[in-house]
């Protein structure tokens, strides 16, 4: 399929309720309203094709950008491919969870999600932050530096409250991450999650609420799903 015949059929599955949604969560023009579920058999249909995918995300159609996620090789990208893809990224969601997920999937993951939580840019932020959840969650402990991670949360600790809105929520999400797949600091990042305590965070017109870290942790716990691990960064 080439990227004309693409676009109409995302086109065609959108819905104005969809794009209502979709706003409320801020998604910024052009979207079409597609949810995940009527895009997977599109996807499904296309299979993989990275060429495809990188002019699907030149679009700057949120939901484009969405399948062009699925469809990406990443190991056929760069550092400099993800940063034009931030720059492009249609809002926060599709930064956070297009760009963190698929970067997740690269051998310089942690090199570039560094870099972005160095940087003074909060949408790089809170993306960088967001990669660590989904490494953290799909990769074995073995891969990761235990000092490292140690000090991430203790950097939590420190800077949480004094962030701005996502970047909270991601630094949030990071020590539930860390508490629930990653065995050897398991500990330490419920002892981080009940110093931090509540989060505060403005989810605007939806129902979200942001999760109370030690509680979520210790749900876990309870379930047995401590040392949780997905088959691949990308669902």
């Amino acid at each position: 399929m080439d990227l004309a015949s693409v676009m109409a059929e995302l086109e065609a599955l959108g819905t104005e309720q969809t794009r209502k949604t979709y706003r409320n969560h801020g998604v910024q023009e052009p979207l079409f309203g597609v949810t995940l579920r009527d895009m997977k058999p599109l996807a499904k249909k296309i299979k993989k094709d990275h060429a495809l995918a990188m002019e699907l995300y030149a679009t700057g159609n949120y939901d484009a950008q969405t399948l062009a996620g699925i469809l990406a090789e990443p190991n056929k990208m760069t550092a400099a491919d993800f940063e034009l893809w931030m720059k492009v990224a249609n809002c926060r969601a599709t930064a956070d969870y297009v760009v963190a997920v698929t970067l997740a999937e690269t051998d310089f993951a942690e090199e570039l999600a560094d870099r972005w939580i160095d940087s003074g840019d909060t949408n790089y932020q809170s993306t960088g932050w967001n990669c660590y959840c989904r490494l953290l969650a799909s990769r074995p402990d073995e891969q990761f530096d235990r000092e490292k991670l140690s000090k991430m949360l203790q950097r939590v600790i420190r800077d949480i409250h004094g962030r701005s809105n996502w970047v909270k929520y991601a630094m949030n999400s990071f020590v539930i991450s860390v508490g629930i797949s990653y065995l050897p600091l398991h500990e330490e990042a419920m002892e981080a999650a009940l110093k931090i305590g509540a989060v505060s965070v403005d989810h605007g017109n939806t129902t979200c609420k942001t999760p109370l870290a030690a509680e979520y942790i210790r749900k876990a716990e309870e379930k047995q799903r401590l040392g949780f691990k997905r088959r691949k960064a990308r669902c």
